[in-house]
C-alpha cells in the first residue's frame, strides 16, 4: 500500500471512529437530559403537594381508577363549558334528576288523571308525598295548605290540583338555596363533615375544581387520619387541580394537622382552605367529641372561623339524613348543606324534608360522578326538574 492511500484509509478510519463517539456522545447526552427531565417532572409533581410525611407520589399517579371515574376532558376549557344554554343545562339536571322525578312528578300525573277530586285522592296524594321521601310532616302541612287553597268539591280539572301541589312544594324550599359568599378574609375556611360513604372527600375535589376556575387560591386539609384511602384520593384531587395539599399519614391527630394547615394557608396567602374530616358516625359521642375539639382549634387562630362548616348528606340514605343533620347540627352548627348521589336514587324528595325541619341552607347539589357535577342548588330549577312530565 502506497503512502497516499494508507493516509486516505487511515483518515476514513479516524472520520468513523469520530462518527462512533459523537453518537454515543449525543445517547448518553439525551439520557442524561430524559433523567433530568423526569426528575424536573417528579419536582413538579411534589411542587402541588406540601408534603409533612415522605410518600411515594408515582404511586399515587398510577391510581387513574378514580380520575377516570370523574371522566374529565382537560381540552376543554372552563369557558366553553360555562357556554352551555340554559335549556342544556335544565336538560342535564332534568335527566339527572330521572328516578325522583318517576317517583314524584310522573307518579302524581297518574294519580291525578282523570281521577274524581275527593277527600280520598287527597289522602292519596299525602301518601305518595310521603313514599317520595318528603316526610310525614312536611307532607301533612302540604295536604293541609292544598284543602285550605283549593275548593276541591267544585273543581273539575286535575291540573289545577296538580299546579297547586307545585306552588306548594316550592314555597317550602324557595328561600333554600343560598349560595356560599366567599368573604374577604384569607384564608376563608370551609370545615366539611359527615358520615362515612356520604362522598365528602369527592365532593372537596369537587368544591376545589369549582372555585379554582373562579381563579381562586385553593388549599386541600387532609384531616381524615382514619382512612389511609381519603388522604391518597385527595392527592390525586390536588394534582389534577393543581392545588396544595396538607397531609401527614404519620399523625394521628388530625387536629394538628388542620392546625398547621391554617397557618401555612395564611403564610402563602390561600383564599380557600377546605378540609376534610373523619366520617364520623353520627351516634358516637366520642367522634362527636373529637369535631368539636377540631372547631376549636380553628378558632384559636381565627376567631370567626371556620365561615362554613358543610354537612355532605347521601341523597340515597333518605329519612336518615334527617337524622345525621339533627345530630351534627346540635353539636357543632351546620351552616350549609351538600347533597351527593341525587342522580342514582329515588329520594330527593328528603331536601324538602330536611330544609322545612332545619332551614339550613342546601349549597350544592351532586348530580353526577364528573368532576363538574357539582351544582349550585337552584329551587326553582330543582322543583321544574322533579316535576317535568315525560311525554
Amino acid at each position: 500500500m502506497n503512502k497516499n492511500n494508507k493516509k486516505s484509509f487511515l483518515s476514513w478510519f479516524n472520520i468513523k471512529n469520530i462518527k462512533k463517539n459523537k453518537n454515543n456522545i449525543f445517547n448518553k447526552f439525551n439520557k442524561i437530559s430524559y433523567i433530568k427531565k423526569i426528575k424536573k417532572n417528579k419536582k413538579k409533581i411534589k411542587s402541588n403537594v406540601n408534603i409533612l410525611s415522605q410518600i411515594n407520589d408515582t404511586k399515587i399517579l398510577k391510581k387513574k381508577s378514580l380520575l377516570n371515574n370523574l371522566n374529565i376532558k382537560k381540552n376543554i376549557s372552563f369557558k366553553e363549558k360555562c357556554k352551555i344554554s340554559s335549556k342544556k343545562f335544565f336538560n342535564n339536571l332534568k335527566n339527572s334528576l330521572y328516578k325522583t322525578r318517576k317517583q314524584i312528578g310522573n307518579n302524581f300525573f297518574k294519580l291525578l288523571n282523570k281521577k274524581k277530586i275527593d277527600k280520598k285522592l287527597f289522602e292519596k296524594i299525602e301518601e305518595k308525598l310521603i313514599i317520595s321521601d318528603i316526610g310525614i310532616k312536611t307532607s301533612k302541612k302540604i295536604i293541609k295548605n292544598l284543602i285550605k287553597n283549593i275548593d276541591y268539591k267544585n273543581i273539575n280539572n286535575s291540573n289545577i290540583i296538580y299546579s297547586e301541589i307545585k306552588k306548594e312544594l316550592f314555597s317550602i324550599i324557595r328561600n333554600s338555596d343560598v349560595s356560599l359568599k366567599i368573604n374577604s378574609y384569607k384564608p376563608f375556611i370551609i370545615l366539611v363533615v359527615g358520615v362515612n360513604g356520604v362522598g365528602k372527600t369527592t365532593t372537596i375535589g369537587k368544591l376545589a375544581y369549582f372555585y379554582k376556575k373562579q381563579n381562586k387560591k385553593v388549599m386541600l386539609v387532609a384531616g381524615d387520619t382514619f382512612r389511609a384511602a381519603a388522604i391518597d384520593q385527595l392527592k390525586i384531587f390536588g394534582i389534577y387541580n393543581d392545588v396544595s395539599v396538607i397531609y401527614d399519614k404519620n399523625k394521628k391527630d388530625s387536629a394538628s394537622i388542620i392546625f398547621n394547615s391554617i397557618n401555612i394557608a395564611k403564610s402563602k396567602n390561600i383564599d380557600i382552605l377546605i378540609i376534610d374530616t373523619a366520617g364520623r358516625l353520627h351516634n358516637k359521642i366520642n367522634f362527636m367529641n373529637e369535631l368539636k375539639k377540631i372547631v376549636k382549634v380553628i378558632k384559636k387562630i381565627i376567631n370567626e372561623a371556620p365561615y362554613e362548616i358543610m354537612l355532605i348528606l347521601d341523597a340515597s340514605t333518605g329519612q336518615n339524613a334527617i337524622n345525621q343533620t339533627n345530630i351534627f347540627n346540635k353539636n357543632i352548627n351546620i351552616t350549609g348543606i351538600t347533597i351527593t348521589k341525587l342522580d342514582g336514587t329515588a329520594k330527593g324528595g328528603i331536601i324538602f324534608s330536611i330544609y322545612d325541619k332545619f332551614n339550613i341552607p342546601i349549597r350544592f347539589i351532586g348530580i353526577g360522578e364528573k368532576i363538574q357535577d357539582l351544582r349550585i342548588f337552584n329551587s326553582k330549577d330543582f322543583i321544574e326538574a322533579i316535576l317535568y312530565i315525560d311525554k
